[in-house]
């Protein structure tokens, strides 16, 4: 016949059961946590994309020249990745732009594999002695991160500019 269930033994059974499936639960918590780390830095994070561009044929300062190099103001920037630009921003007087993207949208490795920093405003806007026709285009390049509490600040700028399609 059936023995008698021992509630001990069951209860023993159970509370080691409920155990282990704590311990994965936590280890599961543990590994999601890391890995959103990973891509963020901290628990809340962002993208800043920023820089100068200054009028030149480059978007670069000119080294050994008689006058500094005018900032490009109010120039059309845009974050551009396989083509599509996904963010865009217009430099102010000083010719500086910020633009912010959230990381839980993009993967910091595809930002600077597949994108780049587009000009799109033609350089005779700034000096009719610069091209009307071409844009400036750089890469993006990560300069580091900046962790602040619970905000991780991923900082990239573009690398160096090329005049393309002149």
């Amino acid at each position: 016949m059936h023995q008698a269930l021992d509630f001990k033994k069951v209860s023993s059974l159970t509370s080691m059961a409920m155990k282990s499936t704590l311990l994965v639960t936590l280890l599961v918590v543990v590994l999601v946590a890391s890995q959103a780390e990973a891509q963020l830095g901290g628990l809340l994070g962002l993208f800043n994309i920023g820089g100068t561009i200054f009028c030149s044929a480059n978007g670069n300062t000119i080294t050994n020249a008689t006058t500094a190099t005018p900032p490009f103001a109010n120039a059309l920037v845009q974050v551009s990745c396989g083509g599509n630009v996904i963010s865009s921003a217009l430099t102010n007087g000083a010719g500086v732009f910020s633009i912010v993207l959230n990381p839980l949208q993009f993967l910091l490795t595809n930002l600077l594999s597949n994108c780049n920093v587009v000009v799109a405003s033609p350089l005779s806007s700034c000096n009719a002695n610069l091209p009307s026709t071409g844009i400036l285009q750089a890469p993006l390049q990560l300069v580091g991160t900046v962790v602040r509490g619970l905000l991780s600040i991923v900082n990239i700028i573009p690398g160096t500019f090329q005049l393309i399609g002149t």
